[in-house]
């Protein structure tokens, strides 16, 4: 029997003479599919969305919670790692957190030592119900210390060595003149700074300015601006300061704590 064209199914998409491909409208089963994947994104980055919102507002007031503790003038930048955040915040406990903070001021009297820059990461930082103390179970810091706020402790001109983990101090006094001798840095009991293996380098060590450098260097320099419950492991020697590295476990961070 003759069939028109009218009735005819066409097999894929058809071919016009002009060049043209002709392409049939979704089916309503597609259009489903589009729909619900459009939302499951839709509802994707929202949710991301939300997620960052709440990391955000976690870590400005994790920032200024360590504002008031250390005293610095500007706000630490915090960051929380790790996704989700709202799921860690549920728990009460952050998975990682890293703070960066400049120009720690000085505590205490004898030969205070501003920190420069401090960096901490703490792993599984939990909050407390009075919002005002922080417990982490493991943390790593180092502590920056410019040669400029080292020489403003000291009362000598510190600068770095000629060999590693060696600075230079130079003393200097009107009409006396300049004396420059090398030390060894290391880290030494609580917290603190020693200076040792002091031999002299440039100029004569006439007996003021010997004076002037066993004050300056005899007795290792107290660091009193870091949290409390942080120990001192080593340090370092670089082109612009001297590196103090921190550890410590099951710390608890309080306002205005710091190490003796």
């Amino acid at each position: 029997m003759y069939q028109s064209h009218g009735d005819e199914e066409y097999v894929g998409e058809p071919y016009y003479g002009d060049g043209s491909v002709y392409v049939s409208p979704p089916t309503r089963t597609r259009r489903r599919l589009i729909i619900a994947v459009a939302s499951v994104a839709a509802l994707l980055v929202g949710g991301v969305t939300v997620d960052r919102i709440a990391a955000t507002r976690a870590e400005s007031r994790t920032a200024e919670a360590f504002q008031d503790g250390m005293g610095t003038a500007d706000r630490p930048s915090v960051h929380i790692r790790g996704f989700p955040v709202l799921t860690q915040l549920a728990d009460g406990r952050l998975d990682h957190v890293d703070l960066t903070a400049h120009d720690i001021p000085a505590r205490g009297t004898t030969r205070p030592l501003p920190v420069t820059q401090l960096t901490v990461g703490m792993d599984g930082l939990k909050t407390s119900g009075g919002a005002d103390e922080a417990h982490a179970d493991s943390v790593t810091a180092t502590a920056f210390l410019s040669y400029a706020d080292v020489s403003s402790a000291l009362g000598v001109q510190v600068s770095q060595g000629d060999e590693s983990g060696r600075v230079n101090a130079t003393a200097s006094l009107p009409l006396v003149g300049d004396v420059t001798v090398s030390a060894a840095v290391s880290a030494a009991s609580g917290n603190r700074i020693a200076f040792t293996d002091v031999r002299a380098e440039r100029g004569e060590l006439l007996p003021p300015l010997k004076s002037l450098l066993d004050k300056a260097l005899a007795e290792p320099v107290p660091l009193q601006n870091v949290p409390e419950g942080l120990r001192l492991r080593s340090v370092t020697t670089t082109e612009d300061g001297i590196d103090a590295r921190f550890t410590g476990r099951s710390v608890t961070f309080r306002p205005n704590s710091s190490s003796a």
